[in-house]
């Protein structure tokens, strides 16, 4: 049934009467009893009987005239939550995020914009970089969170850099890394991230680091050189500065890091322009300036 039907069906109920019905309806009343015909042949029964005194709801017709009064309520409550919600950030926000970012920095992130936006719903996947772009490709994502170098060819903003570190329980300089003994921890990562470190170990040493440890999260890698099992190199994002373990710098001279990794949020300029898109995308602007202001300290 139309919404045009469901009025009729109201009218007619409430007015009990073709003539009154019609005239409200701004219908003829043959007009009106056509139309009716119509509905009664749809429901496959006689939804009003007419008599000298009117019209009179069949049992049938008290069914669908109770379902015609709930579907207009609804109708208009729905246009007034739409209008309700003018002004608020509502919806889903979908995001794909890099899943170091996703560990460490997004969740201050998101804890703000649940709190600025409580109307607004939130699903989010994390993975690697390459899994993140492919996320967007195939709409999964409004947006993501992606680190290093990324081809991408709509809209992607810049966040912040984090710096690289050797971190070890008694390694103190890079000079050690060409006599120690001790493992060089790696965690999987995409190849990008992968080939840098590659790049930067051939720079500085003629060969291979002698004892390698290979696991599958950044976050196991972490610990296995907290507790002192072997060095790894680890991006600043995921230290807090309270680890005791030695923090060694890969500087290209005093001042300047050698080894660096960026994190960029991207996404279709389409996207963008959803209000929970928008607002999250302020909130991690917001917090990516913070974020670079400190790490320049």
């Amino acid at each position: 049934m139309t919404t045009t039907d469901l009025e009729i069906i109201k009218a007619l109920a409430e007015e009990g009467n073709m003539r009154k019905a019609a005239e409200r309806l701004f219908l003829s009343q043959p007009a009106l009893s056509q139309r009716l015909q119509s509905i009664e042949k749809e429901w496959g029964t006689l939804l009003f009987i007419r008599s000298q005194k009117g019209l009179e709801t069949t049992s049938a017709g008290e069914l669908v005239v109770a379902y015609a009064n709930e579907t207009i309520a609804r109708k208009e409550e729905t246009f007034e939550q739409i209008a309700s919600m003018a002004d608020k950030v509502h919806g889903t926000l979908k995001i794909a995020c890099a899943s170091i970012v996703g560990q460490t920095w997004l969740p201050k992130v998101l804890k703000e914009f649940v709190a600025h936006y409580p109307d607004a719903k939130i699903s989010l996947m994390t993975g690697w970089s390459s899994e993140i772009v492919q996320a967007l490709y195939n709409g999964e994502a409004h947006v993501g969170i992606v680190r290093g170098q990324v081809d991408w060819k709509s809209r992607k903003n810049y966040l912040f850099r984090d710096r690289l570190y050797l971190v070890d329980r008694e390694i103190t300089s890079i000079d050690e890394l060409q006599e120690t003994e001790r493992p060089f921890i790696q965690f999987k990562s995409d190849s990008n991230y992968y080939m840098e470190i590659q790049r930067w170990w051939q720079r500085h040493f003629a060969q291979k680091p002698g004892r390698q440890i290979t696991v599958d999260q950044i976050e196991t890698c972490k610990q296995l050189a907290l507790n002192g099992i072997g060095y790894a190199i680890l991006p600043s994002i995921t230290l807090t500065g309270e680890e005791r373990v030695n923090r060694v710098p890969l500087l290209n001279n005093e001042e300047e890091f050698e080894l660096t990794r960026d994190t960029w949020l991207i996404g279709y300029e389409s996207s963008f322009a959803l209000k929970q898109v928008d607002a999250f995308a302020q909130i991690v602007q917001s917090h990516a300036e913070k974020n670079q202001k400190d790490s320049d300290l």
